[in-house]
């Protein structure tokens, strides 16, 4: 039997665990890590040691280290009454309420390498956005000193300007790195990451995430153009745009994909059997290694007569052509070259060869689309668009709501053209600075509009609305949304809300168009045709009902952790008794139940089973079965046991008890007949007591 405590939030391995798993001979006797021992196990081959070093540190640097691999100090519970709507209850999608580091430390074991994509827009840190650094967590100098292994004079400094609300440099990278750290875990291995910001912080993140993600990792830094007229107030110039930065995860794993292209670009694509092309690269190779001597078996001739194109294996004309033939060579300007495809490959790939005969003949390849059947093409480096105007942004929400309740909020369609960018029809999106909702509402959309079933977890911390700076935000979500204390989470809620009913009826007004049409085919004479397009159509209404599921979500938030409830591993015997657990309530066992299978990897949105062992409730989901509840005795124990032999769909490899609600005796017994009892399935059963 193993114990564990509650506070022990975060188990994805750290770089330390990392080594010493692959490592291990590495390190000595008492746990030091042999650095020279490490370089001798690499070889010049595998790997080149940098000469020079060159990194970025800032004053709170050790700290926010420390709080990226801290224990979370919060539970997370589920808002029953919102989640169990029928609309809601079988939702993939979640907004989560709460401080959005303590959300992700929450999110990482369960969504550990699971996000395709994520956006956010921090604060920019502009002296006028309101951001200041504020950490509840209470170190003491000689704890901070100890725990990041600095001296105390820089402990004592570092606590003074966490402790005063400072909107330095050093106070906003300190904010973000811990978010960015545990943001990394989170995306896959072909994953991508994009971040709004300006000029106040431009040139820190990027150095930021070179060192989070890796330098190699950049992908594009985007002038983003979000006032076209400019903004007269700044000095020098008017300035017209802010930057997102555009980070993947490996870039040797990752495809960014194209954008799909509008129908009046269309015109320059022409449909074969193989799908869409148009003309692209001159076969006829150019550069240094064109000229004939240095790529001989490149050079042989190309035979054109009046519709088609010969490639013959001894270089002599076809025996059989159509009116003229004309023998082709890869010259320029009488200069013998090559050409840029092998004689093998021209003969397999005849099909994708275009000849063009403006103003003397050329042969050109035909430009496929990089990714899917339909043409796309590349985004640029500078991203513009009339669509990304900030007032839009502020349209769209005056749209769903007749007022303006946020400042220049991201307008949709830039983020629907970031998520096309980043995201596959099937992926889950992260936006852990949610604000006004825009990247959920961009979700919902994109999949109402191309059928996609694409997923996000939205995190906006409960930010209080200040009835002086807000007026009418302040009285929108007292007076119409009846919330005593007004906060920015009701409002990212609300615009979800009624962004999925616009959605919806959109969908059921296409549905509708759809019935009047089928209607309409039944009229006529039933022929085979009319029979599959009545089918086709019927399947249309089905997949719009489908897609309507796809607008909804489920709500979380954090709470504290139980007064009394914080203590070190090792002073755990000694103070069981000073938490008294009869004042905790079903609603508290169930955030513990909720934080406890986030912390074992099962994702918020899958439910738990409920197991009887006969007038006894577990909860099992992945393998792992909970003990949450008192009164659990010996016949609950010998049912268990049964049904483990019993039932083929019930195969606990963890049994995981809440160890305030049994006794001593109870645990001991339960974990020696799960160690003792050979089980029919031969299943290896690990009996954990959690505090």
């Amino acid at each position: 039997m193993s114990k564990e405590l509650i506070t022990q939030n975060i188990k994805v391995p750290n770089n330390a665990e990392i080594l010493k798993k692959h490592f291990s001979h590495c390190f000595d006797k008492k746990g030091n890590f042999d650095f020279d021992k490490f370089k001798n196990e690499l070889s010049e081959n595998e790997l080149n040691f940098s000469t020079e070093s060159y990194s970025m540190d800032w004053l709170g640097k050790s700290y926010a280290r420390l709080l990226a691999t801290d224990n979370a100090t919060t539970l997370l519970k589920e808002n029953t009454e919102f989640n169990k709507k029928e609309e809601n209850k079988n939702s993939e999608n979640l907004l989560l309420k709460g401080d959005n580091l303590e959300v992700l430390k929450h999110l990482a074991n369960a969504y550990y390498e699971k996000i395709k994509m994520i956006y956010i827009d921090p604060p920019y840190n502009t002296g006028s956005d309101g951001f200041v650094y504020q950490d509840d967590r209470k170190f003491s100098n000689s704890e901070l000193r100890q725990l990041a292994g600095i001296s105390e004079e820089k402990a004592k400094r570092i606590l003074n300007f966490t402790q005063s609300k400072s909107n330095s440099h050093s106070a906003w990278l300190t904010f973000m790195y811990p978010r960015l750290y545990i943001a990394k875990q989170l995306l896959k291995d072909d994953g991508v990451i994009f971040i709004s910001i300006d000029d106040n912080e431009v040139a820190q993140l990027k150095l930021l995430m070179d060192e989070i993600f890796g330098e190699e990792n950049f992908v594009a830094q985007l002038p983003t153009v979000m006032n076209l007229k400019g903004n007269n107030d700044e000095f020098g110039f008017a300035g017209t745009h802010e930057d997102t930065m555009v980070y993947v995860k490996e870039k040797g794993t990752a495809i960014l994909n194209q954008f799909s292209i509008k129908e009046d670009e269309l015109e320059e694509w022409i449909e074969d059997e193989k799908g869409f092309y148009k003309q692209g690269a001159n076969l006829k190779a150019t550069g240094t290694n064109a000229p004939r001597e240095k790529r001989p078996n490149l050079y042989f001739p190309i035979f054109i007569d009046d519709n088609n194109i010969y490639i013959t294996s001894d270089n002599k004309k076809p025996i059989k052509y159509e009116g003229e033939l004309i023998t082709l060579y890869p010259i320029t300007k009488e200069k013998e070259m090559s050409w840029r495809w092998s004689k093998n490959k021209m003969i397999k790939d005849k099909e994708d060869i275009i000849i063009s005969r403006n103003g003397g003949i050329g042969i050109y390849k035909k430009q496929r689309p990089a990714l899917g059947d339909m043409p796309s093409k590349k985004p640029k480096t500078i991203f513009y668009k009339p669509e990304y105007s900030s007032g839009n942004g502020t349209a769209q929400i005056k749209e769903l709501f007749n007022e303006k309740f946020f400042s220049n909020p991201k307008p949709l369609k830039l983020i629907k053209d970031f998520i096309e960018i980043g995201l596959n029809k099937n992926d889950l999106i992260l936006d852990f600075f949610a604000g006004s909702g825009t990247t959920g509402d961009a979700v919902m959309q994109l999949n109402a509009e191309d059928g996609g079933n694409r997923k996000f977890i939205l995190v906006q911390i409960p930010e209080k609305i200040e009835p002086k700076k807000n007026k009418t935000a302040y009285d929108f979500v007292k007076d119409e949304l009846n919330i005593e204390k007004p906060t920015i989470f009701e409002i990212t809620k609300e615009r979800l809300i009624r962004a999925s009913k616009k959605i919806n009826v959109e969908i059921d007004e296409k549905n509708k168009n759809t019935e009047t049409e089928i209607e309409n085919l039944k009229q006529e004479i039933q022929t085979k045709e009319t029979k599959t397009e009545i089918k086709k159509l019927e399947k249309q209404i089905t997949d719009n009902l489908q897609l309507k599921t796809n607008n909804y979500f489920k709500i979380f938030e954090t709470m504290p952790i139980w007064e009394d409830y914080d203590f070190e591993a090792d002073e755990l015997d000694e103070h069981l008794k000073l938490f008294d657990e009869n004042k905790l309530t079903q609603e508290d066992i169930k955030a513990l139940l909720i934080t406890w299978k986030t912390y074992d990897g099962i994702s918020l949105t899958q439910n738990l089973q409920k197991i009887d062992l006969i007038n006894y409730t577990g909860y099992y989901a992945n393998n792992k079965l909970y003990l949450m509840e008192k009164g659990f005795t010996t016949e609950n124990l010998k049912n268990l046991l049964e049904k483990i032999d019993a039932d083929k769909q019930f195969n606990p490899t963890s049994i995981i008890a809440f160890g305030y609600h049994f006794e001593s005796k109870n645990l001991r017994e339960i974990s020696e007949n799960i160690k003792s009892y050979a089980n029919k399935k031969n299943i290896d059963i690990d009996f954990i007591t959690r505090y």
